[in-house]
């Protein structure tokens, strides 16, 4: 057990994915998973593990921004020894050919500051994932019949964020899209030798101010968590 990951050594699965949202872990791992226990509770950061066409999984809340992020990928790696960590969230769209409902394969993760900034110093470190993970992802995506772009993303250290300017920059060099968590879980991967992707569905739009209603995610959603899943284990 650690501080904030209650679950028994040997119960957490080499293969984690990792929403945001603690209720959209029980979510996916209710729909998706068979033989699933709850393996953490700790704080209401819900953690299930179960098994995917007979592959062990689990599923684990992160809650929101890249410092709660970067604690439960910490203990997840360090004492669980998590190997495959594939995030799964929404994420805002910041391109005109990008629409709601689209899911976002995370090539790179530009930041403004991250938890792990202060390790770089003067350094541009440059997040990115791992490429078979994108690679599976993308096929699997086309499989489907998903439309899913593949590129840069941005995560942003603050949600209320009033930089317009740095979101017009975001646009004009072919960001497509912005949420709080990607860049942290990449570097993370990179410092521990460990796979990660960000595999995102576009909940909003930044351009249009589209958003899509909350009783149509969950169908949206899972057209996300099997890409993930797919992906983690071809």
């Amino acid at each position: 057990m650690t501080i904030h990951i209650g679950a028994e050594p040997g119960s957490i699965a080499e293969t984690v994915l990792l929403p945001g949202d603690p209720y959209r872990a029980k979510w996916a791992a209710e729909t998706f998973l068979t033989d699933v226990e709850r393996v953490n509770e700790v704080r209401g950061m819900l953690g299930f593990t179960g098994t995917w066409k007979g592959h062990p999984v689990s599923i684990q809340g992160t809650g929101m921004g890249m410092p709660s992020l970067s604690i439960y990928v910490n203990e997840l790696i360090r004492d669980y020894d998590a190997k495959t960590l594939i995030r799964i969230g929404s994420c805002g769209g910041m391109q005109d050919h990008v629409a709601i409902r689209d899911v976002i394969l995370a090539m790179t993760a530009s930041t403004v500051t991250s938890p792990s900034s202060s390790i770089f110093r003067e350094l541009s470190f440059a997040p990115c994932a791992d490429w078979d993970l994108l690679r599976a992802a993308a096929a699997a995506s086309a499989e489907k019949g998903t439309i899913a772009h593949v590129g840069g993303i941005y995560s942003s250290d603050v949600f209320y964020d009033e930089r317009s300017d740095l979101n017009e920059q975001m646009v004009r060099h072919g960001i497509l899209g912005v949420e709080m968590e990607a860049a942290e879980l990449y570097t993370l991967a990179a410092r521990y030798k460990r796979r990660a992707l960000a595999v995102l569905t576009v909940s909003d739009h930044l351009i249009t101010g589209e958003a899509l209603p909350s009783d149509q995610r969950e169908t949206s959603f899972g057209d996300m968590v099997e890409i993930a899943l797919t992906a983690a284990f071809s």
